[in-house]
Order: C-alpha cells, then structure tokens, then sequence
C-alpha cells in the first residue's frame, strides 16, 4: 500500500523530483547544501519527470542551470547497490555530450557538479559529505577541467565538520513534516518547507502520484505471482524473491514504452528488444536515454 501524497518525505523520488523541478525551490536546496549563494536557476522540465513512488524502480534526476551557466544534476538516492560511483561517472559525461555539438570547442563546456542525496553511506566513513575534484596524484595539483561530485549522507556523523543547516536539510530530508521543522530555526529550512506544503496541497501531483504507485503496486504484484510459480520449482523463497526482481524489471519496460509511445509508433522489432532485456539497470538507463531524446529514430541511433 502506497504512502499517502501528503505523508511523503522529500527523500521520496516523486516528491523530490516534483519540488525540484521548481526552480526557485531548486535553488534553496542547492543553496542549502553548497553552502553559497546560487544565481537564479533552470531546471530541465524532462528530467524531472518522477518515474516510481518509492525509489525501488525507475526516477529520472534533475538538471539544472544556474546564471553563471553552471550545471548541476541531483539525485534523491534510497537504495544502495553498490554502483554509485560508476553512476556517477555516466550521469557526468551524459551532461558533457548533451552540451556539445560537433565540432565545438571543448572550451565551451561548463562548470558541472553530479549530487546524490543518500539516506544511506555510501562509503561507510561516516562523513555527512563526500566531496570528489580531479586532481594529480603526484603533487595534489586540480586538474582544472570544472567537473564535482558530491555525495551527501543523511547518516553521517562528523557534526563539527559541516554546517548545522545542512545537518539539519539532511534530517528534513528523512522527515519532511511540521514537528520537525518546528525544532530547528533555520529560515532556508522552513522556506523549503513551505515549498513542500503547497506542493502537497496540488490535487495534480497526488493524482500523478496516486498514478504511478498504482503501477508499482500492480507489476510488483505480478511479479510475486511470477515468483510464487518459479518457487515450485526453485525452492518458494527464492522464487519469490526472483519474481519481485522480475516484477520490478516489468515496470521498467512499462514505463519506458509509455514514454516511447509519445514519440510515434514504436518499431516490432524494438519493442521486442525491451520486452526481452532482463538487465534492470540496462532498462534504466534506457528510460533516462528515451527522456533527453527528440525522437524514437535517435533513441534507437542512441541505445
């Protein structure tokens, strides 16, 4: 059974990718956690699109930009598979290529930073923020090429190390609710909070909410049904457990041909491909891929 809308908590991915795609209420978070002043932002509308209710299927991250021509692609991350580093990596050179077009100087391409949220830590040291520059390994000189990444960790614990807002952003993070921002006295905290109130109230958000977590509700029921009739054979614990997996690989190639079907009438033999791909993180990417694409012809010349 899904959380109620008004119940959620900005760590969920609908709820974080819905507020964020606010410009304004992107750049109080982003204020929040760089600890400076950030110049009025953008925010690219088709990464914002919030794909799963709770984190566990598919959610596209959110890009923005700021006046300084500056990037930034943020992400609410609730599950720890062990690949954050290498996502990362690919979430960076997606921002690079979509800069370029052939022929154009490297110059030209911005200043970016990749953020991950994580209600989890995602190295296991204990700090509140992972901050990563490209430097030289044999004098610690930068590398100067204007790329960060930084993993925020709502279960640090080096207090006297970072700001008390940004403790206190990080534990909003986890309970987005009135008692708690009734504790704390920081005025970006409660300004997002009033942000996250009036979002709440949109009947349209809960709606598309209500929309999704039915769909997860739905394929993950299918797949413990899968998994139950695997269990016959395989032994019924891990059966199921199979079958959730599978289950949650439906969703994916549901939502990944919703978002196809926008673009025009999707060829046999590549909605056969998807139908066939197993590898749930391969179909993740290829959601994100169909998101920044004009057209199914240059998904296709992409995937």
């Amino acid at each position: 059974m899904a959380k109620p809308f008004k119940d959620l908590n900005l760590n969920s991915s609908f709820l974080f990718a819905a507020a964020l795609s606010d410009p304004d209420t992107c750049r109080i978070v982003l204020e929040i956690i760089l600890g400076r002043k950030i110049p009025k932002v953008s925010v690219r509308a088709e990464n914002s699109i919030m794909l799963s209710s709770d984190a566990r299927c598919v959610r596209l991250d959110v890009n923005a930009r700021d006046e300084f021509n500056v990037n930034y692609d943020i992400e609410a991350q609730n599950l720890k598979r062990g690949n954050i580093a290498k996502r990362s990596r690919f979430y960076q050179a997606e921002m690079d290529v979509s800069e370029l077009k052939p022929g154009e100087s490297f110059d030209k391409l911005p200043d970016s930073y990749v953020i991950f949220i994580c209600t989890f830590d995602p190295f296991g040291r204990g700090l509140y923020r992972y901050t990563f520059t490209e430097k030289c390994e044999e004098d610690g000189e930068p590398l100067g090429d204007g790329t960060c990444k930084i993993f925020f960790n709502t279960k640090g614990e080096n207090e006297d190390d970072v700001p008390q807002e940004l403790i206190h952003f990080l534990k909003y993070f986890e309970n987005s609710t009135d008692a708690y921002v009734a504790t704390v006295k920081d005025e970006s905290i409660m300004e997002l909070h009033a942000k996250i109130r009036e979002l709440k109230n949109s009947r349209e958000k809960e709606a598309g909410y209500m929309k999704f977590a039915e769909l997860l509700e739905e394929t993950k029921q299918e797949g413990i049904e899968l998994g139950i009739e695997q269990g016959r054979e395989q032994g019924i614990e891990l059966g199921i457990e199979r079958g959730i997996e599978q289950g949650r690989g439906m969703a994916v190639v549901k939502i990944l041909l919703s978002f196809l079907s926008e673009k025009g009438n999707i060829p046999a033999d590549l909605k056969e491909t998807i139908e066939k791909e197993t590898d749930v993180d391969k179909l993740e990417v290829w959601v994100k891929l169909a998101a920044h694409s004009e057209s199914i012809e240059e998904f296709e010349r992409n995937m």
